[in-house]
């Protein structure tokens, strides 16, 4: 089995005497993993054996959140995702891999981050008002904030200025003419400001800042229901209702703007006059949030009808998860209610990972809730994990 139908030309399997395994008896095997090889001066390969993968701790101490981060780290650059290298769920996913990269004990992960910035030549993607093209950028800021070489923003600069100049007239209705102009669905709100906010942050460029700040809230004030606390992914679903008759808020689309709220949050500067706003609006949704929190810790699809979708979605609850302890770490949450549900919810995040690092449960691209299952796995999902592990650690130290 080691070597039949093998997709990484495993070889050379050997059976280690004296070294069975104590929990079936299957003997311990020594294979070579070749991913490459093409002489035996260039390959890339390693050394296998089938010792049993060591259970991830949920434990909010800091070795144990290290170690689920590496793994789940680990399996995504193994197996890297088919999408194109400017596309938002690049950009998701490196958000959370450079949060990682920051904190890891090991280079590899920041060389990935640069590799990756530099096979897209540091810039964004091609059409010029999309939120989505635009979100890659936060990590050629996070890897500029390292080495300030100008080079790395120019790109990026030049398309936000370019925007400025050349401001959307387009509406928010979601069938509008060019209204990919606009942040008219709620995951825009992480896709484009806090991208924005970073670029005011790292140049001193206030323009920037006031734009995202003019665009959040035209967003807001369109797509946020106040009675309900949370936000419609876009006006398509105002008059539609779930199974249970209650209104439709997809939990990652609410996710994409509870971790857009903390990225934006944390480059506003102190003084900045709708900083008070950010926050009283973050406030509100965490404390929604936590009010439906199923007991495992995991939101489900839909949020107001948990029922109708019984399988967690770990896309959401990761970014729930990172902006809820993103909140405790920085004093604008507190209280043993809100800690609580930080520590369930990265439990059940924890749980979701499959013993060789695939983060399970993740709901495939899409636009309202659908079901999932613990064999679907996405890159942005990987990125909401990383990220909440890189606030839980902080939490745990």
């Amino acid at each position: 089995p080691v070597t039949s139908g093998s997709a990484r030309d495993n070889v050379r399997p050997f059976a280690v005497r004296n070294h069975p395994q104590k929990t079936d008896k299957i003997p311990s095997l020594l294979w070579m993993n070749n991913n490459r090889y093409v002489h035996y001066t260039d390959f890339d390969a390693s050394i296998r054996m089938n010792v049993p993968v060591r259970p991830l701790s949920p434990a909010l101490e800091p070795e144990a959140v290290k170690q689920a981060m590496r793994r789940v780290a680990d399996w995504q650059l193994a197996n890297p995702g088919r999408h194109p290298g400017t596309d938002w769920t690049h950009g998701a996913l490196f958000a959370g891999l450079s949060a990682w990269a920051f904190m890891a004990d090991d280079s590899v992960y920041l060389k990935s981050c640069y590799g990756f910035a530099e096979r897209n030549a540091w810039k964004p993607g091609e059409r010029i008002y999309h939120a989505d093209d635009h979100c890659v950028g936060a990590l050629y800021l996070d890897l500029y904030k390292l080495d300030r070489d100008p080079a790395h923003i120019r790109p990026l600069r030049d398309r936000f200025d370019a925007v400025l100049k050349h401001p959307s007239t387009s509406t928010l209705e979601n069938n509008a003419q060019n209204n990919m102009d606009r942040w008219w669905w709620c995951d825009a709100l992480f896709m484009g400001p806090p991208v924005w906010t970073k670029m005011a942050a790292m140049t001193g460029d206030r323009r920037y800042l006031d734009f995202m700040n003019r665009e959040w809230w035209a967003t807001t004030n369109y797509l946020y229901d106040g009675d309900e606390r949370l936000y419609f992914r876009d006006d398509g679903y105002f008059d539609l209702r779930e199974a249970n008759g209650k209104k439709i808020f997809w939990s990652r689309g609410n996710g994409w703007v509870m971790a857009g709220l903390a990225r934006v949050i944390q480059d506003l500067p102190m003084d900045y006059p709708d900083r008070p706003k950010y926050i009283g609006l973050f406030r509100e949704m965490a404390s929604k949030l936590v009010s439906i929190q199923p007991r495992d810790g995991l939101w489900r699809p839909s949020l107001l009808d948990p029922e109708s979708y019984p399988n967690p979605e770990t896309s959401g609850t990761g970014f729930y998860c990172y902006a809820l302890a993103w909140g405790l770490n920085n004093g604008l949450l507190e209280g043993r209610t809100v800690r609580r549900a930080v520590e369930k919810a990265w439990a059940g995040l924890v749980g979701s990972v499959h013993p060789d690092g695939k983060l399970g449960f993740v709901q495939p691209i899409g636009a309202d809730p659908k079901q999932v299952n613990m064999d679907q796995t996405e890159i942005y999902g990987v990125g909401a994990f990383l990220l909440a592990g890189s606030e839980i650690y902080k939490l745990a130290k």
